[in-house]
């Protein structure tokens, strides 16, 4: 187009058309973020269980018709909530175990690392035991990481079993289950990896590999942004 031309009048209006769209976008998003985060120090301070959608609108600082605009339920949040908790704590043991080369090795490393953030942060714990393995609580990457070295396991031989969703829901359950047994006091924290021992069993992992993955120290990883976040605000209600 010439210098100083003007745009067709209909690309005008479908420019000015894309901008609102995109400009609706990000204000959706920002509102959905600020709804997200305010919900993390409400369900901190009341528990899963207690919040009400009063708490929710008073600590976003909005009205009761765009709560509902993103969320139908307190319970429809709290998925939300963890889902978004779970994926930054699964991407940072993700970053931390993405260099081991044997895939089993990963998915031990990482599920014991998940349940001893879940062990030792019991806000976070409670969010675990309270949504359980719902898919909706679980997170974009529960079925990217795991998927993919229950897969790479398989293929190399150094586990056996048919199906990879199966052997996922199968670990999944063992991991949240432990969380529960150990957060109410049932078991102590070793727990985890007698349910970890018999889940990998159970997937034809050998228990000569096993026994060398027991012996492995796990390695520390950062509490993600949103999990200091929940231990903030749980800190500051208890203190």
């Amino acid at each position: 187009m010439a210098k100083g031309s003007k745009m067709p009048r209909g690309e005008e209006e479908a420019a000015a058309e894309d901008h609102r769209v995109r400009t609706g976008a990000v204000r959706r998003e920002a509102t959905r973020r600020k709804l997200l985060s305010a919900a993390v120090e409400v369900f901190a301070q009341k528990g899963p269980d207690a919040a009400s959608i009063d708490d929710f609108l008073a600590a976003a600082g909005v009205a009761r018709g765009t709560f509902y605009n993103y969320f139908k339920t307190t319970s429809e949040l709290l998925d939300a909530v963890t889902a978004e908790l779970n994926d930054e704590v699964i991407l940072a043991i993700e970053m931390c175990v993405a260099k081991i080369e044997n895939p089993i090795e990963r998915v031990w490393t990482g599920c014991l690392i998940f349940v001893d953030i879940a062990v030792m942060h019991p806000a976070w714990g409670a969010f675990i035991t309270r949504t359980g393995i719902r898919e909706a609580a679980s997170g974009r990457l529960t079925n990217v990481y795991l998927p993919r070295d229950l897969a790479a396991a398989r293929e190399r031989g150094i586990a056996k079993f048919t199906n990879v969703r199966a052997a996922k829901d199968l670990l999944l359950g063992a991991i949240h289950q432990s969380i529960e047994t150990v957060l109410a006091g049932v078991e102590p924290a070793e727990h985890s990896r007698a349910v970890m021992r018999l889940a990998l069993s159970a997937l034809g992992v050998l228990k000569s590999t096993i026994d060398r993955l027991e012996r492995m120290p796990l390695p520390d990883i950062a509490l993600p942004d949103g999990l200091q976040s929940l231990e903030a605000a749980a800190d500051k209600i208890r203190a």
